[in-house]
């Protein structure tokens, strides 16, 4: 099994609590992060689903953003749900004016794609590479989520929503994002994954 991960949760805005939980039951130390000397002490990060323009913002705010593109781009693994894969993706849609994100994987993600908060919903995902019982879909919860538009030739698409066809979950070498919060199921799949990436990595 090896030593254990220690994996910050970005803990600006969003679900945090949630993330805290499923990463432990993965199997992984959880860390909440708020400073950039704390980027320094973690195996990997998740970014938690809330309000892409607001985890934008008070990252500037808590000088947070420079650091973490650095970790990124230095090849931290990284975990992104829902506003959180906003916050991966190289280029936005439908984003406010001046929105940046962190960047790291190579695709174009539009917000809101699968509209407002009055239209969240669940639907069932096969999910590629995802440990688990053969044939078991992962029952994903969207709100105002995301979707994947556009993706390089370097993204791997591990998942698509079945009434859509639209591509809800990548990954890009150590970075991992999804449209829907795994964290608000009591599934772990998705953050053992993600545990299994930052071992490979530590």
């Amino acid at each position: 099994m090896g030593p254990v991960p220690v994996i910050g949760v970005l803990a600006i805005q969003g679900d945090v609590v949630e993330h805290v939980r499923a990463l432990g039951e993965a199997g992984a130390r959880a860390v909440r992060v708020r400073r950039p000397d704390e980027l320094d002490a973690i195996d990997g990060l998740v970014i938690p689903g809330g309000e892409s323009t607001t985890i934008w913002k008070l990252a500037r705010a808590f000088d947070l953003s420079e650091p973490l593109r650095k970790r990124l781009a230095g090849g931290l693994p990284a975990f992104g749900s829902c506003a959180g894969m906003i916050m991966l993706a190289d280029r936005l849609r439908d984003g406010i004016g001046g929105q940046e994100t962190f960047g790291g994987i190579d695709m174009t993600v539009r917000r809101n794609a699968f509209g407002r908060q009055v239209d969240s919903f669940e639907s069932d995902i096969e999910l590629t590479d995802v440990a688990g019982p053969p044939g078991q879909p992962f029952r994903a919860i969207f709100i105002r989520a995301p979707w994947v538009e556009e993706a390089g030739p370097a993204v791997e698409i591990l998942g698509t929503e079945s009434a859509t066809g639209r591509i809800v979950a990548v990954r890009q070498g150590p970075l991992l994002a999804t449209a829907f919060h795994p964290e608000l199921t009591g599934d772990a799949r998705v953050h053992r994954h993600f545990v299994d990436i930052v071992r490979e990595r530590t």
